[in-house]
């Protein structure tokens, strides 16, 4: 029997609760059937929090995150809220979970399954195996730089409106040193490859990544090959040749330009997991949050048409870094391939000569039965 493994379930608003409501069956099978002991915490967070507390995220919430080994995250959002103040919209939730939690390190894998290849909007030969793993950093950048804001511009009489919008890029030596340490670890348990993207030619900032991420490399990860890559060609190279990458490192909002370009090359947003990962805890564990790529989908909220797999599979990625349990979340990750290969589709990966359409909850049957029929 292993330790405990305590998580804290946040479904949060749109098709969330129904995504995991099927992670919720691959963590009973997991239970019951491989030794493993999960202690559950349900809560809320989004627009189901701010329609029970009147803010995105309660402190109680945001402590019982800070206590837990893993927190599995559906989604947030959603246009009943979209006139809330920005302070209390549904994302601030979100944000505030990766902000005190330290999450530093995003890991975004864009793997295409063969089964969907041909769902990607490039060549079948050019994304056919693709195994990619962004890590962009998450809690500094432009996203969180002082100054910022939007205010009168009263001393440029040409400035047509009379305002002006301010956002800082800012880095410093040792946020870019921690989330370098975080790729080059996980380049050493995949292919040993790291490729460094930023915008050295025109940003401060940039030069400084690339010098950080450099001196990382030369005193403490030698063995890994080290590449260095402007962004604005990156974005090229991901849609002309993306096999020749293994890991990227880059920072908050390149990060977040990339690897939304990444996915589309598997095929779906419904496909895609994501952790987010912070300094380790105590127990070793490091802090960490897992989540679906994909949005809320209010329009199909409640239909049975969601498709479950990228929830199931960041909690194959709990499974991978919080856990250590690396042979569960492949098996897992075997089961949906297993079920996409049968031509099981849910309604996002229906193309007019595909296999059996089948709902939300079918799906995350199917997944449990192939893990069953391995076992």
């Amino acid at each position: 029997m292993t330790d405990a493994y305590s998580l804290l379930i946040l479904p949060g608003d749109g098709i969330g609760p129904e995504v995991m409501a099927e992670v919720v069956k691959v963590i009973d099978w997991f239970g019951a059937n491989r030794g493993m002991t999960f202690e559950v915490g349900h809560d809320l967070v989004g627009g189901a929090a701010y329609d029970r507390h009147g803010v995105p995220l309660s402190d109680e919430t945001m402590a019982r995150a800070q206590s837990v080994d893993a927190v599995l995250l559906g989604a947030v959002g959603g246009p009943a809220y979209d006139d809330l103040d920005f302070s209390v919209k549904p994302e601030r939730g979100l944000l505030r979970l990766r902000k005190e939690m330290d999450l530093f390190a995003n890991l975004r894998p864009a793997q295409c399954f063969d089964a969907l290849a041909d769902f990607s909007s490039l060549k079948r030969e050019i994304v056919a195996g693709l195994d990619i793993l962004i890590v962009r950093e998450l809690t500094s950048g432009v996203y969180f730089g002082e100054p910022r804001g939007i205010h009168a511009d009263d001393n440029n009489p040409d400035n047509e409106g009379g305002r002006v919008g301010v956002n800082t890029q800012r880095y410093t030596s040792g946020e870019v040193r921690r989330v370098a340490r975080a790729a080059f670890e996980l380049a050493r348990k995949r292919g040993n490859r790291v490729c460094s993207m930023e915008k050295a030619n025109v940003m401060e900032s940039g030069i400084l990544w690339r010098e950080e991420v450099q001196w990382v490399h030369d005193n403490e990860y030698p063995d890994v090959a080290l590449s260095h890559m402007y962004a604005d060609n990156g974005a090229m190279q991901l849609v002309r040749n993306p096999r020749q990458f293994d890991v990227i490192v880059t920072d908050n909002l390149f990060g977040d330009i990339l690897s939304d370009a990444a996915a589309m090359l598997t095929g779906s947003l419904g496909m895609l997991p994501s952790a987010s990962l912070g300094a380790p805890m105590a127990n070793g564990r490091p802090k960490a949050l897992y989540e679906p790529v994909h949005g809320s989908a209010p329009d199909i909220a409640g239909q049975g048409k969601a498709n479950p797999i990228a929830c199931i599979l960041s909690f194959a990625m709990a499974l991978r870094y919080s856990f250590d349990e690396g042979d569960a979340a492949a098996a897992l990750e075997r089961a949906v391939e297993k079920v996409l290969a049968d031509g099981v589709r849910t309604a996002d990966l229906m193309g007019p000569e595909d296999g059996t359409a089948v709902s939300t909850a079918q799906m995350g049957d199917l997944i449990v039965a192939a893990l069953a029929a391995e076992a």
